[in-house]
């Protein structure tokens, strides 16, 4: 029982941490691009300075000013803004290690998928993590980043190929997680690794009576401009495991692949409009159509379910066979699935009464999807799947 509740309040103040740094982090990154783009330009501005913004908060009036490369003169107080990126993902991590990685079986491993081990599952998350970001760091590094255009459609094409990968190698939760985890990672290398290393150069420079290099802004500009457009899918995918209609469907791959390109055409409204620019109502147009491609496809229900080739009818005593067969062990008063001391979410599903008060629950997650068993544990077939459909169907 300890062993649960350990566990349980880890996550708790794990995901809690998370969140509220992730806050900090994405709301300084959104703020610092829509402040980037809003500067204008003005002739009594000091030498070096590309532009200023007026801006109102608090009931506090502030002017912000831009050095296009460094003051000529080190400051006497610099703000650092790095810990909000490092907490971040060092939470999640954390996070992911005592989620999935030590409850494998149950949210990395989908044995209709492929049969893995908790541990080859491990492995091969952590594994595919650090290979990303070493491909996206050599592909900067050797320029190809400079050319926009064509860098942002292979790199959109690389993380559709990562997920439908991911797709029929993890269950559908833990490939939304991984390749969330993969997007977040290069994001937080890149301060690490890049941003803040370069500023650092600058600082030193400027401590040593020496001119920066003004290379070394630019590419950190180009690094934070990759964060801008990868923060609004990255958020989606995070959130994803509450929502098994977008991870436990068949097409869940396609539906990752519409979220990685909304993100970015929503951010290129809002930095559009941030630099003072007409604004593009068509992205909102874009927005929609992929949305209802989401929910279409998300109507489509697991894979290899085929209510058509069902015998006969469906009975409430079928149903409630399945649900105690495939679901009770977890879901009752005095659960039996070891390391499961009381029902998830409260849910009891161990009688008849229950099992009908939450039928439509059952669907989302059992019928609709097939998040539920977690990881197919108990073996749920196709044929059952089906059955519940049929069923709820039925009787609505």
């Amino acid at each position: 029982m300890w062993g649960s509740i350990i566990s349980e309040w880890a996550s708790l103040l794990l995901r809690w941490l998370h969140v509220v740094a992730a806050i900090a982090w994405i709301g300084s990154s959104f703020y610092f691009i829509a402040l980037d783009l809003s500067l204008k330009p003005k002739t009594d501005l000091p030498d070096g300075v590309q532009g200023e913004a007026w801006q109102v908060h608090g009931g506090g009036f502030y002017r912000i000013m831009k050095y296009l490369v460094a003051p000529s003169q080190m400051p006497e107080e610099l703000t650092w803004f790095k810990w909000e990126a490092y907490t971040t993902w060092l939470s999640g991590f954390a996070l992911m290690v005592a989620v999935y990685y030590l409850d494998a079986d149950l949210f990395l491993v989908d044995k209709s998928i492929l049969d893995l081990t908790p541990i080859q599952a491990g492995l091969f998350s952590f594994c595919s993590l650090a290979l990303a970001w070493l491909l996206y760091e050599a592909a900067c590094r050797t320029g190809l980043a400079q050319r926009e255009l064509p860098f942002a459609i292979g790199g959109y094409l690389f993380l559709v190929a990562l997920t439908y990968a991911f797709t029929h190698v993890l269950s559908g939760r833990g490939a939304f997680n991984q390749i969330g985890a993969i997007i977040g990672t290069i994001m937080v290398a890149n301060v690490f690794a890049l941003i803040i290393p370069n500023q650092k150069k600058i600082v030193a420079s400027l401590i040593a009576g020496q001119a920066p290099d003004p290379k070394l802004g630019k590419t950190s500009k180009e690094r934070s401009v990759h964060n801008n457009y990868l923060t609004l899918p990255v958020v989606v995918l995070m959130i994803s495991n509450h929502y098994p209609l977008l991870y436990a469907t068949r097409f869940n791959w396609i539906i990752v692949a519409i979220i990685l390109a909304l993100g970015p055409v929503i951010r290129h409204f809002f930095n559009e409009r941030h630099a003072g620019r007409k604004s593009p109502w068509w992205v909102w147009g874009v927005a929609a159509l992929g949305v209802i491609a989401i929910l279409l496809l998300s109507a489509a229900g697991p894979r290899e379910i085929k209510t058509g080739a069902l015998s006969a009818q469906p009975t409430r005593a079928n149903v409630e066979e399945i649900v105690m067969s495939r679901c009770s062990m977890c879901h009752a008063a005095e659960p039996v699935w070891a390391g499961i001391v009381t029902a998830p979410k409260g849910i009891l599903l161990d009688a008849p009464e229950h099992i009908h008060r939450n039928i439509r629950l059952i669907g989302r997650v059992a019928a609709w999807s097939n998040a539920m068993p977690p990881g197919n544990i108990t073996d749920m077939t196709s044929e059952e799947r089906a059955i519940l459909a049929a069923y709820i169907e039925q009787t609505q």
